[in-house]
């Protein structure tokens, strides 16, 4: 496989949404459910966000339990796992939390949209940029780079535009989602997936292998995605 094994992971509520109307990242997962991803952060080589996350809701990707963070070290691997930004057009403030929360690698994939003043910040900041032709990043190039780079496991915290480019060119392996027990609704409000959306018959087919009701009322489902 020329690109790592592609895991997406989302909480979302029981009518789809992964953010209310004023997409301001707010909460969805329980505390059970945020130590399940604290896990799977752990177990990750990358941990990867598309442009709307990374500026608007500037995350710190960080493994959060110091227990975990000491097993990574106890393998021989960073405390936390690499920071993976992609995004047309970067426009990172030099003291968000992307660029310095936590000790780790940062890899930045953009295109010539992204002004030389921005690079030079970035650079300094230690993150390692790659710029693509054309209007948009390549998926396919980034997970080959991303491969060179031994990250063999990429988790994807969204957002949705990023989840469906991703799942409509058959570059993810696997899906979980924890379905939590209240509604956002709001026809502006973000799903698990955008993008310019599919026909029934171009459907992506998924496979479930696994469901768990929890007590905190919400639901985890993983998926696996079939061969097309």
């Amino acid at each position: 496989m020329d690109r790592p094994y592609v895991h997406i992971n989302v909480a979302a509520t029981a009518d789809g949404k992964i953010d209310t109307i004023e997409r301001r990242g707010a909460a969805i997962s329980s505390e059970r459910d945020k130590e399940r991803v604290d896990q799977l952060r752990a177990e990750a080589g990358a941990i990867m966000v598309g442009g709307r996350t990374l500026h608007d809701e500037d995350p710190k990707l960080t493994v959060k339990s110091e227990s975990l963070r000491a097993e990574r070290l106890a393998r021989g691997l960073p405390a936390n796992p690499a920071k993976v930004g992609i995004s047309s057009h970067l426009h990172l403030s030099p003291d968000s939390n992307f660029l310095n929360a936590g000790a780790t690698k940062i890899f930045l994939f953009t295109t010539s949209k992204t002004d030389e003043a921005q690079l030079a910040v970035l650079r300094s900041r230690g993150a390692e940029v790659f710029i693509h032709e054309g209007e948009r990043v390549n998926p396919f190039s980034m997970l080959e780079t991303l491969k060179n780079l031994d990250i063999n496991r990429l988790m994807v915290e969204g957002g949705a535009t990023l989840n469906f480019e991703l799942m409509r060119l058959g570059l993810v392996d696997e899906l979980t989602m924890y379905v939590a027990p209240m509604i956002f609704g709001g026809e502006s409000a973000p799903t698990t997936v955008a993008g310019s959306g599919l026909l029934r018959s171009d459907a992506i087919p998924l496979k479930l292998v696994e469901s768990q009701a929890w007590d905190d009322g919400g639901v985890l489902l993983r998926y696996q995605f079939e061969k097309r």
